[in-house]
């Protein structure tokens, strides 16, 4: 037996009489000469290590061979990037992408892929331009700050503005607002990265204007409000209004920095929906610079904002790390679209997906989820059960983190044995779709709220493709 295997070793096919198929030219056209040989490689050792240990001899043809190196080649040329169904509840989901984009952001984001820009060149005059600028004018016009300047995420916006202003000296913050979001990513550790210095004050749940006052001295550079939009200390609780944090700095001649976090454009509350501040808001309370995020509630691009008086952001433009955290043309054609919604409220719920998605009525969601059901009663046969719940989604990315917001989703669960495993693969199966859906697994069940499917024809139609093993 064993010299059978031996011989069928022998057997294989070398990777040359395989380049010389056609089949296995039509694989080199389309994916290229090292690629195919590669994995033709791969696919041969794979079989002569099995082979070795098989105890009697298994022939292997040359299509069958092929077969499998295209398999291997396609699995391996697909866009790992994909589209995904975000069904999971969480509106603003870190792990998928935060904001989807508005179609008018996609269009400008694909003019400037495709074509020369003057991302850095002023028309007016045929000088050098500043990138910012694109984007400038609508930030200073919706937050009525003097200046602004665009980074490429928040974290790095706080970084730079404390670098730029506190190199070397204290930072004045309340221990209740030294947060941590995902990832493990802290403010202190921050502001020791910007080469500045924590200075703590107060207490986890009360922190006062005289606790601030205390500890100002010559090493103080500046004083920092943090928003805790990811968290919430409820019960016995205080913390110095953000008036009062400015007026004492601007006694002390100190910038006060406000770290909004997720930050909006517009009142919330306008939409029905919880209050959360405003970069507008935290200006208007005397803060010299607000930093914010552009792609949680505001809904637009990955990046960080910087916006306040126009001294200091001169100053933060002019640190040599703004250009290692500059973000590039792509970016800034999506913002620059998104801001230009923010100017026409009346457009704004119906275009930009976040506040469309958080707004998006109960009988709306409750209305589809009836629809849908039908089809995965169909799709996944009489052993799944699925049926239309009550549901509450959340906002995400550390925005508004105790509000809920009414929903409605369908709980498919398994048969009660060994529920817990099946559970599992009935995720993986609606994973492996070729828009795969992501849900959530609650209370032995695996759950899909509706409130962010806007394609559900799209949703229906794959769902003949669902294939559930058993557990």
């Amino acid at each position: 037996m064993l010299n059978r295997a031996a011989a069928a070793r022998r057997a294989l096919p070398s990777v040359d009489r395989l380049l010389r198929l056609v089949s296995v030219g039509a694989l080199v056209s389309r994916y290229g000469r090292p690629l195919v040989v590669a994995t033709i490689r791969a696919v041969l050792g794979e079989q002569r290590a099995k082979l070795g240990q098989a105890r009697s001899a298994t022939n292997i043809d040359d299509a069958a061979l092929v077969a499998a190196c295209a398999g291997r080649l396609g699995a391996a040329a697909s866009a790992s990037l994909k589209p995904v169904f975000n069904l999971t509840g969480t509106v603003l989901h870190t792990n998928l992408g935060r904001a989807p984009m508005p179609q008018c952001a996609a269009d400008a984001v694909m003019q400037a892929m495709m074509r020369p820009v003057n991302l850095e060149f002023n028309l007016r005059d045929g000088e050098r331009g500043e990138r910012d600028s694109h984007v400038e004018r609508w930030l200073t016009q919706l937050t009525r700050a003097a200046a602004a300047v665009v980074v490429n995420n928040n974290a790095a916006a706080v970084y730079l503005t404390l670098n730029t202003l506190a190199l070397k000296k204290e930072v004045v913050v309340s221990r209740g607002e030294l947060i941590e979001i995902g990832g493990t990513f802290r403010i202190p550790d921050i502001m020791a990265r910007a080469g500045c210095k924590l200075h703590e004050v107060g207490t986890t749940n009360r922190t006062h204007a005289r606790d601030y006052a205390a500890a100002i001295s010559a090493r103080t550079a500046v004083i920092m409000k943090v928003h805790t939009s990811n968290f919430a200390i409820q019960g016995f609780t205080a913390a110095a209004p953000e008036p009062e944090l400015a007026a004492l700095a601007h006694d002390h001649d100190l910038p006060f920095i406000v770290d909004l976090g997720s930050g909006t454009l517009v009142d919330l509350e306008n939409y029905g929906l919880p209050h959360e501040p405003t970069p507008r808001e935290a200006l208007a309370h005397g803060a010299d610079i607000v930093t914010f995020s552009g792609d949680k509630l505001l809904g637009g691009p990955q990046c960080g904002l910087i916006v306040g008086r126009e001294d200091l952001i001169a100053r933060i433009k002019k640190n040599p790390m703004k250009r290692a955290l500059r973000v590039d043309k792509m970016t800034l054609a999506a913002l620059d679209a998104v801001l230009r919604l923010y100017t026409n409220p009346d457009r704004l719920k119906q275009e930009l997906p976040t506040l469309r998605w958080l707004t998006r009525p109960l009988a709306d969601i409750e209305a589809q989820a009836r629809r849908v059901l039908p089809a995965l009663r169909a799709a996944l046969g009489a052993q799944i059960e699925a049926g239309i719940i009550a549901c509450t989604s959340q906002i995400g990315s550390g925005s508004l983190p105790v509000d809920a917001l009414p929903s409605t989703g369908i709980a498919l669960k398994p048969p009660a044995r060994r529920r817990g495993a099946a559970v599992e693969v009935l995720a993986t199966a609606f994973r492996a779709l070729s828009v795969p859906v992501i849900g959530r697994i609650k209370d032995g069940a695996f759950m899909l709220d509706l409130r962010c499917l806007d394609d559900e024809a799209g949703f229906i139609a794959q769902l003949d493709q669902l294939r559930i093993e058993a557990p």
